[in-house]
């Protein structure tokens, strides 16, 4: 692999494909509901947190065959960050149009936190951002 070629992948704009690890064995396991706790690319809060319902998953496919245990967790109600950053464009589009059908199908919502990564909130769960109510304003900070 070229330097520019690696310098990229570095940087996140080509797919590096010596680092995958995806294999055809790991998708004959996800059928199972157990998988996709198992799986090192999605992690669940602590057994006390599921006892108590207050879970939240937090989901980086790698391609758009991950989206079946972004909308497994879903179902069950629990909210899942999708971290998009590592797949493609076109498998990202995918993904965020399998995520806005999902949320869209059972009432919840769809919310970007940052480039690339996206927040599914059951119809149950309440979003309360951090930011302050924003104002109105003629021109920029002290000046009128």
């Amino acid at each position: 692999m070229g330097s520019v070629r690696k310098a990229s992948a570095w940087l996140g704009l080509v797919e590096d494909s010596d680092e995958r690890y995806y294999d055809d064995e790991y998708a004959e396991g996800a059928e199972t509901g157990d998988a996709w706790v198992t799986d090192p690319r999605v992690r669940v809060a602590s057994d006390s947190a599921q006892e108590e319902g207050r879970r939240i998953a937090t989901v980086s496919p790698s391609c758009f065959r991950d989206a079946r245990g972004i909308g497994e967790l879903f179902r069950e109600g629990v909210p899942v960050i999708v971290n998009l950053t590592s797949l493609e464009p076109a498998d990202a589009k995918r993904v965020v149009d399998f995520a806005a059908g999902l949320t869209f199908g059972l009432r919840g919502s769809i919310d970007r936190v940052a480039t690339r990564v996206f927040l599914l909130s059951p119809a149950h769960t309440q979003v309360v951002t951090g930011e302050a109510p924003s104002r109105v304003q003629d021109g920029f900070y002290n000046q009128s």
